[in-house]
């Protein structure tokens, strides 16, 4: 049952943490995929996420190592910078492509005032229009649509009515790492899935709370990345991925979220041998039990353990891919004579990273 202090709670004043300074942290990061080529290939072509900059994240000392001398750094439809590489007739083998770079991120803030903020006008309906539409993976059916006004009612004020999206799915949605034996996620983050399933995985969860924030016409856009996190400092292994969200409310800006780990932190489930790494591993700085606290947090603040690698789904990279447009890329996409080649068979990816402060 899920953890009830927070039906019908609306507190959009945070933590008293959110009078201390946003937190910072320096990382030194590896990101690498291994690529193994087959005999007889023609046309090998690789488009790998690079770590985006803004007021959040400073890059330096960008370096890639290719063992393929053609490639250049793009930008795809969605404004990510992205590594492409192409190798014509490439050997057999299996070969590493890296980039290496020092990272600062900071802690993203905010105390959302619901009085600050206001509906979207015509002229911002417009400007965010993409982000106010359905995707593939991110639908807005007539089901979605009859829930959003459930939850939301007659409620105008963006802030607000986000944060009872925010509680709605606390309520209703629970992360598949709490029971991995009964619970999974959806192979490519789906909000239909989630909705009916009632589980996923943080892709799952984001791209439902997508599809209801967009029909209740607020601006929303999913970012990808991975988390930096404390056990696994050091260590060489995928480091996997986590997405969060952002929502747009007029006179405030573009507000952060995670409601995927807040749902870890409601506490609502038992650690078990089965489920304690994976619980563990969600989170940017393990588990140790619930903490009403950071589910407050969690609705306008992220914290600093974290590098964002893209925003945006259906995305169209550049060059354009056999494929078409992606799902996403939070890690790579990769062709192998005009036809997909799948993660974990035709390339792996590590990331490993280490906190000089």
């Amino acid at each position: 049952m899920k953890f009830q202090a927070f039906a019908g709670l609306f507190a959009i004043a945070l933590c008293a943490c959110q009078s201390t300074s946003a937190r910072k942290a320096d990382f030194t990061v590896k990101n690498q995929i291994d690529i193994t080529v087959p005999a007889g290939a023609q046309d090998l072509r690789v488009w790998m996420a690079l770590p985006q900059e803004d007021s959040l994240q400073q890059v330096s000392g960008l370096h890639v190592d290719s063992p393929f001398p053609n490639w250049q750094i793009t930008t795809d439809s969605e404004g990510n910078r992205v590594l492409f590489v192409e190798a014509k007739s490439p050997k057999e083998g299996t070969y590493p492509l890296a980039t290496t770079f020092d990272l600062v991120r900071t802690e993203h803030r905010h105390a959302p005032k619901a009085e600050k903020s206001r509906p979207l006008n015509d002229e911002e309906k417009k400007r965010f229009e993409r982000e106010l539409s359905g995707n593939a993976n991110v639908v807005l059916s007539t089901e979605v649509r009859d829930l959003s006004k459930q939850i939301v009612g007659s409620e105008q004020n963006p802030v607000i009515a986000a944060r009872k999206i925010y509680d709605w799915t606390l309520r209703n949605i629970d992360y598949w790492v709490k029971a991995p034996a009964t619970k999974k996620a959806s192979a490519f983050g789906s909000s239909e899935y989630c909705l009916s399933s009632k589980t996923g995985n943080c892709t799952d969860f984001h791209s439902l709370y997508a599809a209801l924030t967009r029909s209740a016409g607020i601006p929303t856009r999913i970012l990808y990345g991975s988390f930096l996190k404390q056990e696994l400092d050091g260590k060489d292994v995928d480091q996997s991925y986590h997405c969060w969200i952002e929502f747009y409310a007029p006179e405030i800006g573009w507000i952060p979220l995670d409601v995927a780990v807040a749902d870890i932190f409601l506490g609502d489930f038992d650690l078990t041998p089965e489920n304690d790494e994976l619980v563990r591993r969600t989170t940017a700085a393990g588990y140790t039990g619930p903490d009403p606290a950071l589910v407050e947090y969690y609705f306008g603040n992220v914290e600093e353990r974290r590098v964002l690698w893209s925003v945006g789904r259906d995305i169209v990279l550049e060059p354009k891919p056999a494929a078409g447009a992606i799902n996403a890329l939070p890690k790579a996409h990769v062709e192998i004579d005009g036809q997909t080649a799948a993660e974990k068979t035709a390339w792996k990816r590590k990331l490993t990273y280490t906190q000089l402060q």
